[in-house]
């Protein structure tokens, strides 16, 4: 095959040969518009061999992409044709293969050949925005130029070959507001200062055209809506300079009374408004809270309001709004005020006492019907209705008091003893005439004051006994008295035996200044504990009296040292001066006490045993009395342990007890002087 070649050549296109050294063909590339619609197959190139000589011995063959179905080729001269309407955007190129072989062997005169052709773009198509309609906001009152946002279009036309895919933008709707970047379709504002309460949206349709934006050139259009967001640039404002309000006077603190209510053209928080009362003669008795739900001020009451005292009030109110932007503080305060006028209506008022309470004495020896005391009421309101009393009688269930309904006046219904009541407490009711559901309540504390109307009386019955060998001036019964009185400064008795033991002469009585005596005694001892020191044992003289046993050697005697420290027996103290309610249960034999084992073990289970016997009578009284406690503030009452003595005392402290108190200390003192002396 060397010396031979196979022409490409394409109609209406300049021939671009290309030379093979080794092979018979001349290639070239094949073009053929897209969008092609004739009546005729079109003709896209020719295929030629320098092996043909003409004799039509010579077939060719075509393959590859579309070949049959889109491509088809003449076996004998080598045209190809379109025998179908090609679109680039669809398919911009097609790999064919071309061989020319033997007419009637078919054998291949030379190896197969690949070449391409490619289909050629027109301007078919016209721009699109995929994204669109478009929505995109600016704040209001911007400046020039400020960006609001950019949209893009696409063209499906080759952007390689000619101007096909080359775009420009433009507004055709929406000047002078807006204005767009050929190029790169950044939309902006056009004008300053955009106010959105004159205007809130606008509407711009945007054009991409192709060619480059000339003529003959494709276009497409979308749409982009444009929303002023707000900013504070409007104050509030009162719909009205002046607001009328009527309340009645009873009603209840925190009522709602109006509303006031400042309109702002922003909105959001930028109309948001706090409201206050700045000046006003109700400063005191109104206050306005801010309703964020609905913007506006509602005035409540703070105090109680009383027609007869004041029956109008005048407020300024002021609306302000909470969040401010400086940008636009030179339009003013963004504030305003108006005027409240506030009637306050009359209310059937209930009477009203002259005192929240009331404390009346009187004495025990009243009379019936003699008046204790008088309650006083009054109708506020300007009818001033007369008013009438009368005793809750759930508080005065006997009926002790009435009342005068006319004048409050309260008398003494039956008689009065302190000594079963001191107070009484009664509940007086105040009701209108003119209108009964109008009532008042009021307490009244009656305190009832002493008289001496009791005889003293006895503490007791007494027995006295006395031994046969008794000695002259030997106390053989003290005996006292109490009285159910209660006098200011205190009781003072008279004691004195019956008329007919008064020419007795073995018996006479004397008066022992009550507790006084007593008293000064305490006062004249240390406050320390009773307990036996070691170098001041007395331990025989207790046995002397209280134990008729062995003493010390006696096994059987308690332990000392748990009777000088009563916590050798764990707290524990039983009652001994009262007869035993239990019944006598029957104790063990006890078994004699053994060689070796410890005695003070055995005292302290013998003591225990005994004192937890209730039949066992009180063998060593000392172990009640003897121990006050540690830490009295009595002091010991026992002369044991003493050391202070009498003239270490000042008794004058007596006189501020009274004038017999006062005597008894000066007595008590010049005794105690004439002893030293």
């Amino acid at each position: 095959m060397n010396g031979s070649r196979l022409e490409l050549s394409r109609l209406s296109e300049e021939q671009r040969i290309l030379n093979r050294s080794k092979r018979g063909w001349v290639w070239n590339q094949m073009f053929v518009l897209e969008e092609f619609s004739g009546p005729e197959p079109i003709l896209v190139g020719r295929l030629h061999t320098d092996l043909d000589p003409g004799s039509k011995k010579i077939k060719y063959i075509l393959s590859g992409d579309g070949a049959g179905t889109i491509f088809q080729i003449n076996d004998i001269t080598g045209d190809i044709h379109a025998i179908k309407r090609l679109d680039r955007e669809e398919k911009a190129e097609y790999t064919l293969t071309a061989q020319a072989v033997d007419w009637e062997t078919n054998k291949p005169l030379e190896p197969p050949s690949e070449f391409i052709i490619k289909v050629q773009d027109i301007n078919d198509n016209a721009p699109e925005f995929l994204n669109g309609p478009y929505h995109a906001t600016v704040p209001e009152m911007s400046i020039l130029g400020t960006s609001v946002t950019n949209v893009t279009a696409t063209d499906a036309d080759d952007p390689v070959y000619g101007n096909s895919a080359k775009l420009v933008y433009s507004i055709l709707e929406g000047q002078p507001y807006f204005s767009i970047e050929p190029e790169t379709a950044i939309i902006k504002t056009a004008l300053p200062n955009m106010d959105r309460e004159a205007k809130e949206e606008y509407l711009v349709v945007i054009q991409a055209k192709d060619m480059g934006g000339h003529s003959g050139g494709l276009s497409g259009t979308t749409t982009l809506t444009v929303t002023l967001t707000d900013v504070n640039d409007n104050p509030p404002k009162f719909a009205q300079s002046l607001y009328h309000f009527s309340v009645p006077e009873d009603v209840v603190l925190g009522t709602a009374i109006g509303r006031v209510k400042a309109n702002d053209q922003d909105i959001g928080e930028n109309a948001q408004s706090s409201y206050d009362i700045i000046d006003g003669d109700g400063t005191a008795l109104f206050e306005v809270t801010s309703d964020a739900q609905a913007q506006d001020g509602v005035i409540r009451l703070r105090k109680p309001l009383d027609f007869e005292t004041k029956k109008s009030y005048t407020l300024k109110v002021e609306a302000a709004n909470v969040h401010t932007d400086p940008r636009f503080s030179s339009r003013g305060p963004f504030k305003d005020t108006a005027t409240v006028k506030i009637v306050v209506e009359d209310a059937d008022e209930p009477p009203v006492f002259s005192s929240p309470t009331y404390l009346l004495e009187v004495h025990e020896n009243a009379a019936l019907n003699s008046v204790i005391g008088q309650v006083t009421a009054r109708d506020p309101d300007i009818t001033s209705s007369p008013i009438r009393f009368s005793i809750d009688r759930h508080t005065d269930l006997e009926r002790q008091f009435n009342i005068n309904a006319d004048d409050g006046k309260i008398t003494l219904a039956t008689p009065l003893d302190r000594e079963l009541s001191v107070w009484h407490n009664i509940t007086i009711i105040a009701t209108e005439i003119r209108n009964h559901s109008q009532i008042s309540r009021v307490p009244v504390a009656i305190k009832v004051l002493d008289v001496n109307d009791n005889a003293p009386e006895f503490a007791s019955e007494y027995e006295a006994f006395l031994c046969e060998n008794g000695k002259p001036g030997q106390v053989i019964q003290t005996v006292s008295a109490m009285d159910k009185d209660d006098p200011k400064n205190g009781h003072y008795f008279l004691y004195s035996l019956l008329p007919e033991m008064v020419n007795n002469p073995n018996f006479t009585i004397k008066k022992n200044e009550v507790i006084v005596v007593l008293f000064v005694t305490l006062r004249r001892h240390k406050n320390e504990p009773l307990i036996i020191k070691d170098d001041e044992d007395v331990r025989e003289n207790i046995i002397r009296y209280d134990d008729e046993g062995g003493g010390e050697e006696d096994t059987e005697a308690f332990d000392i040292a748990t009777l000088q420290n009563p916590d050798g027996i764990n707290g524990f103290l039983p009652r001994k001066d009262i007869k035993p309610d239990l019944q006598f249960m029957p104790r063990q034999g006890l078994a004699p006490v053994p060689n070796g084992v410890d005695v003070d073990e055995f005292i302290n289970v013998r003591l225990h045993e005994a004192d937890n016997d209730p039949t066992a009578p009180p063998y060593d009284s000392i172990q009640i009395y003897g121990y006050e406690g540690r830490g009295s503030v009595a002091g010991s009452l026992s002369s044991l342990e003493s050391t202070t003595s009498d003239s270490d005392q000042n008794f004058d402290y007596l006189s501020d007890w009274g004038p017999r108190f006062k005597r008894l200390g000066e007595l008590y003192s010049v005794g105690e002087s004439d002893k030293e002396t």
